[in-house]
């Protein structure tokens, strides 16, 4: 099932009330860029932001529940994370249903279901709401309730029945099949359709305990694979157009809307009067440079207060373990949380936990414990955990840090010191190409080994012609050296900033997945625009970003065409953007494993063979092998019905040697689009809605190629280089009944876009 349990770099402060002297230009450009950063919280940041800024959520949350803003308080107070879930949905589904141009009413009763729909949370036990881990069956039985307790809590204050019935059936699945709903398929209304959708993409592409966030693309893949049963098919389709395409417009009408359009009387006629009290203010410069001295630690550093609770998580947590710190932030510490062992390797218990200890007894303790790392093997840490006191006397927390005390050095230490031999360029004192070229296949192959995540950010100043024609190129230079600027302090540990040439930029991003380097191109983005240049007379530059993660079947070469390409799109949408490409490098559980069926002993003309499926609809399928054969160079041969022929010449890196010359494979694809009458098992990834089957056909195109001891390894890479593009699965061979033969006609005007 899609994950539907429940951030965001903080835009300019903004006082959303009307002011008749301020001038209708300045106000909108303010409320364009109010919604730009709903998904732009740092990955190592631990401490939970709001979603844009308290103020701006605060005033957000009042103006459209009115005199019932403090429900919404209360669930913030019980849980952060979930209130914040709420905020980001209401405000995505409130531009979706400006884009359906539903009416008014409709879009009324639609973003207050959506702000509250998660409001029974308020009852659910926090050893469940903040477990450090996966729920079992039980827990996952007591969330469900949660549906039915926001429905109680909303029957006791709102008076329309729309709202009521929304949020009813927020949790139904499209086709019926899961117990306690009433109604199904076109009977739900369609608000809780749409919620449901939001919520499952907003929780899968936000940093859980359990796992990091998915990319864009595999969260897209998972609204697809269950299109038909749990989610509305034709409404996904929908939703991923709308995500996929420029939103600036929608957002802006969003915030016009939200802070200006609204009628306070009329957004408390549903409810019953109170009066909404602000909230504190957070954070102060001191608070902040701590949390910046901290993650700029290589060891791990925790903090737990007196309730046991996380309050603090550095990137080295981050790092060491692999969970981040927004996902672990106000969770219940428990030694399984990081499946802590002892000096005999029996799992450690609360009573001999150092943290619980040094709360409990005001102790510190020095001790060599094994951890579970980032890679699922264990790792032994030196821990030094020390309880934390007031003024009197009284323990109020502890801190633990854990520091790396495995023989072999770490993967961040080894890419540091490339990055510290690095050749710089002269104007920026960045890495210039020829040392970008040099440590960018090591960069990928070390990641690799080692199993972690790296991702790569392409990033190029806007307009930067017209900044050297109208101000000089001692201007332009000046631009040039912000970004740069701006590009090393968001540096960390293992990672590349370089001058790729003129003002464009790469950075090399390690131990980092797609999601977290799409939030820190967002940061750096938005500081840049707002980086008043003394000789731009005071004005700011724009940049343009493309993002993605290494995937399976990648080398240096396909990563970086495929940033580019993202690049490239941003400037198409607009610029002033970041565009994130790629499913990333983690495995997909759905996907099952299986051996090729067919190889070079078969046929002597056929090294692999092999049917795939993907969950996407075969107009999306295509769209995808599009970038596949951009990124890889790949030249189309013949387009035949559902048929693709395509040529590529595969590179296993630097040719070196005689050996490593690249090798010329011949692809055959054959698409063919099916309609599930009724779902099958989960596991399957089936569902009810559109998939598409894709038989491919890997063969080396010259003789001298086939007799080559490294072919079949080679092929296989392509093979699976190709299946992460399409965001496939191996298939059985034998087709399913009812396919609908429409690549036909869809493939030749795909492919004239190119």
């Amino acid at each position: 099932m899609a994950d539907s349990t429940s951030s965001s770099t903080r835009p300019e402060d903004f006082v959303p009330d009307a002011d008749p002297d301020v001038q209708p230009s300045v106000l909108m450009s303010q409320l364009g860029t109010l919604l730009e950063e709903l998904e732009q919280v740092s990955a190592s940041q631990s401490v939970l932001a709001p979603v844009i800024d308290a103020e701006t959520d605060n005033q957000l949350v009042q103006v459209r529940l009115g005199i019932a803003s403090g429900l919404y308080a209360a669930l913030r107070l019980k849980h952060a994370a979930t209130a914040a879930h709420g905020l980001r949905v209401a405000l995505s589904c409130s531009a979706w249903a400006l884009q359906k141009g539903l009416p008014q009413r409709d879009r009324d009763v639609i973003e207050v279901a959506a702000l509250l729909h998660d409001v029974g949370m308020i009852g659910v036990p926090d050893h469940v709401l903040l477990k450090p881990g996966p729920l079992d069956a039980q827990e996952v039985r007591l969330i469900e309730q949660s549906r039915a307790m926001s429905l109680d809590v909303l029957r006791c204050a709102c008076a329309e029945p729309a709202i009521l019935q929304i949020v009813e059936h927020v949790g139904a699945w499209y086709d019926g099949s899961k117990r306690g709903y009433r109604l199904s398929g076109e009977q739900l209304p369609a608000g809780s359709r749409m919620i449901s959708i939001v919520e499952a993409f907003d929780a899968m592409t936000t940093d859980q305990v359990y796992r990091s966030a998915m990319s864009l693309e595999r969260a897209t893949s998972e609204l697809f694979r269950y299109a038909g049963t749990q989610f509305d098919d034709g409404l996904v389709q929908q939703f991923v157009k709308l995500h996929a395409g420029n939103q600036s417009h929608f957002r802006r009408e969003v915030a016009t809307r939200w802070l200006q359009s609204l009628d306070p009387e009329m957004a408390s006629s549903y409810w019953e009067l109170g009066v909404p009290v602000p909230a504190e203010p957070l954070g102060d410069g001191e608070g902040a440079f701590s949390a910046r001295l901290l993650d700029n630690m290589h060891d791990a550093v925790v903090f737990v207060d007196a309730g046991f609770r996380v309050t603090q998580w550095n990137h080295g947590a981050e790092r060491l373990t692999g969970i981040a710190g927004t996902s672990v932030f106000q969770r219940q510490w428990l030694p399984s949380l990081l499946s802590m062992q002892n000096e005999k390797g029996d799992p450690l218990g609360e009573d001999d936990c150092p943290v619980i200890c040094a709360i409990r007894s005001g102790v510190q303790s020095l001790r060599r414990l094994t951890i579970l790392g980032r890679t699922g093997r264990p790792v032994s840490v030196d821990t030094h955990a020390f309880p934390v006191t007031d003024e009197q006397g009284t323990v109020v927390g502890a801190v633990l840090i854990l520091h790396d005390a495995s023989p072999e050095a770490s993967l961040e230490e080894r890419c540091q010191s490339l990055r510290e031999k690095a050749t710089k360029d002269p104007l920026t004192q960045v890495a210039n190409r020829a040392e970008l070229d040099r440590v960018h296949d090591a960069f990928v192959k070390a990641h690799r080994h080692q199993r972690v995540p790296c991702s790569l950010i392409v990033c190029d100043l806007d307009h930067f012609k017209q900044v050297n024609d109208k101000y000089g190129h001692q201007a332009g230079d000046e631009a040039i050296k912000a970004l740069a600027g701006l590009l090393k302090s968001c540096c960390r540990a293992g990672d590349l900033v370089a001058r790729y040439g003129g003002e464009e930029f790469v950075v090399l991003c390690a131990d980092c997945d797609n999601a977290s380097a799409a939030r820190r191109a967002e940061q750096i983005r938005k500081a840049l625009s707002q980086t008043p240049l003394p000789g731009l007379d005071g004005r700011a530059v724009t940049a343009s970003f493309g993002v993605t993660e290494i995937q399976p079947g990648d080398n240096a070469e396909t990563m970086f065409r495929r940033a580019d390409r993202a690049l490239l799109m941003a400037k198409g949408e607009g610029r002033n953007r970041v565009v994130q490409l790629g499913v990333g490098s983690g495995e997909d559980p759905a996907a099952p494993r299986k051996r090729f069926f067919a190889s070079a002993r078969s046929s002597p003309e056929v090294v692999l063979e092999q049917e795939l499926v993907t969950p996407v609809p075969v107009a999306v399928a295509v769209e995808k092998l599009r970038g596949f054969v951009a990124d890889h160079c790949a030249k189309i041969v013949a387009l035949n019905g559902n048929r693709v022929q395509l040529q590529i010449a595969d590179r296993a890196g630097p040719m070196r040697r005689r050996g490593d010359r690249s090798v010329s494979f011949a692809l055959e694809l054959e698409f063919r689009e099916e309609k599930l009458a009724r779902p099958e098992s989960p596991d399957s990834g089936a569902t009810a809605g559109s998939r598409t089957r894709i038989r491919v056909t890997v063969s080396p195109r010259k003789n001298r190629d086939r007799r080559r001891a490294d072919v079949a390894d080679r092929a296989r890479q392509v093979l699976t280089s190709l299946r992460s593009y399409l965001m496939a699965a191996p298939a059985d061979a034998t087709p399913s009944k009812g396919v609908l033969y429409k690549a036909s006609r869809m493939l030749a005007p795909w492919f004239t876009k190119r």
